[in-house]
């Protein structure tokens, strides 16, 4: 089998690429990056259609699993041509690619695209984000489902797992806003987050990609998989307070939605595994607080 990962460089892309090159040491495994290219990986600006269509017709893939995006709410509002171009123009160039080369694809949404007033999610709920995040990932699942109803789609919650930096997951980056207890910091209290890992979701994008290729089961459509944990923003700072043993005296849980806020969140958009399970596929996750004891070698 011949994969190629968009956004390889990124917090979930490395997870997956990592996962299909442990899986087999038969598939082809190609992550690609705009920037951050480095081991491995292959140089691509997604957004140059005609070099991706150059490449893809070169390595005639059997599988696209397309994790690339713009995905900080904020970023997003701030930088609305460019979200529009990666999020949507991009995912519509290449669902129409996967008809014409004839390559399984997958799509890696959000459960942003809920206005999180109604959980728990079922795959066929209605969408209605409430942000520009949101609403780019579900143009871009509209033109998915339009061009190539065959495709996969999967939405994933808030991740985490081993980061080159901080700031490449919300939730990472709030040890931060733990360890500096130098000022008073507001951290939001009101919306309900599921943290996943990120080696947990590789793990479902691979066993779905298998089954789908591999095994010839018939699979397309919307799939949702999520931790069950929920935690508040500040309730994560608490959690890691705890396994730090350090004070979170100088955390404010933050009640209300601050004005300053460039992109509203939904108040609980939890995603409803219920397909995934029926279909087989494994969908336990690691727990919250026994990962990061681990990783911070507490």
């Amino acid at each position: 089998m011949k994969v190629i990962i968009t956004g390889a460089s990124g917090l979930l892309g490395r997870a997956v690429y990592k996962t299909f090159k442990e899986t087999n040491s038969n598939y082809e495994v190609i992550g690609l990056a705009k920037t951050r290219v480095k081991n491995d990986l292959k140089q691509l600006d997604l957004t140059d259609k005609a070099a991706v269509e150059s490449f893809i017709e070169e390595i005639k893939p059997d599988v696209i699993i397309h994790s690339a995006a713009e995905r900080k709410p904020d970023v997003v509002e701030k930088n609305q041509e460019l979200a529009y171009e990666l999020n949507v123009n991009t995912t519509e160039h290449l669902a129409k690619l996967s008809l014409k080369y004839k390559f399984s694809l997958t799509y890696i949404s959000t459960d942003y695209v809920f206005d999180g007033k109604n959980p728990p999610y079922e795959v066929d709920d209605t969408p209605n984000p409430i942000n520009l995040y949101g609403n780019t990932k579900y143009q871009g699942e509209l033109a998915i489902q339009k061009i190539n109803p065959d495709s996969i789609i999967l939405r994933i919650p808030l991740l985490y797992g081993e980061a080159e930096s901080p700031a490449e997951s919300a939730a990472n980056i709030l040890i931060d806003s733990v360890k500096d207890s130098s000022k008073k910091t507001e951290i939001n209290n009101i919306s309900k987050r599921y943290p996943t890992n990120v080696e947990d979701v590789a793990r479902v994008i691979k066993d779905l990609t298998v089954k789908s290729v591999e095994q010839n089961v018939p699979i397309k459509g919307i799939f949702h998989f999520t931790a069950n944990e929920m935690f508040t923003k500040y309730e994560i700072c608490k959690t890691f307070a705890k396994i730090l043993n350090c004070s979170s005296d100088h955390l404010i849980p933050l009640d209300s939605q601050p004005p300053s806020a460039a992109a509203k969140q939904p108040f609980d958009s939890h995603l409803s595994t219920k397909r995934l399970e029926e279909l087989g596929i494994d969908t336990k996750c690691v727990g919250f607080e026994e990962w990061w004891t681990k990783y911070l070698g507490v």
